[in-house]
């Protein structure tokens, strides 16, 4: 009997980082899991869970990978070796799942409601950018009054880039209203490159 047939059971890793492959096909034993697959890296922690055909879920911490190379007519595979977790260590065990996201304001409600605040800083290159501009108009604008309506604008564009979805066609106007300088049009040049 070929050991791909044996593969009756759906399973679904559950990787540390995150990251979920679902649809497998396996054949799960009492102290093994047996994975006719060697596109996945399945590591040492990660979590199985049988999903079975009565609507109930087991999970498994993977002990050893077992990963065997094909030989002959039998392909790569894993033969894990698995410790079974109870419901209590199971749960415990999901839930220590790490997500690693990244981006302004980003987050994960898992089976929550969120009722967080961000607070999102920009980057820093920008934020050097806008002071670098504050400091060529205080030099460059010589006329008090024209200096302060750039300085306001400079202003508006720093918000532009605090708010949780910044206009680009705002900004390009803002920085299209600032005085015409050589280096106040190369630094919004890069101001509206990081959009």
């Amino acid at each position: 009997m070929a050991l791909g047939s044996m593969a009756k059971d759906k399973i679904k890793i559950l990787k540390a980082d995150g990251q979920e492959i679902d649809g497998l096909k396996a054949s799960v034993q009492s102290g093994g899991i047996y994975l006719m697959r060697s596109d996945i890296l399945v590591e040492p922690s990660d979590l199985i869970q049988r999903v079975m055909s009565n609507g109930g879920v087991e999970t498994f911490r993977v002990i050893d990978p077992g990963f065997h190379e094909g030989i002959s007519h039998i392909p790569s595979h894993y033969q894990m070796k698995v410790q079974k977790l109870g419901l209590p260590e199971a749960e415990k065990a999901i839930q220590s799942i790490t997500y690693n996201i990244s981006g302004a304001n980003a987050r994960v409600n898992n089976n929550s409601v969120d009722n967080s605040t961000n607070v999102a800083n920009i980057n820093s290159d920008v934020a050097e950018h806008i002071s670098m501009l504050r400091s060529e108009i205080e030099r460059l604008v010589k006329i008090a009054d024209e200096k302060n309506e750039a300085l306001e604008l400079v202003g508006a564009i720093e918000e532009q880039f605090h708010s949780s979805s910044p206009s680009k066609p705002v900004l390009k106007t803002l920085i299209s209203a600032l005085p015409s300088a050589g280096s106040i049009a190369s630094i919004g040049s890069f101001l509206l490159s990081v959009m």
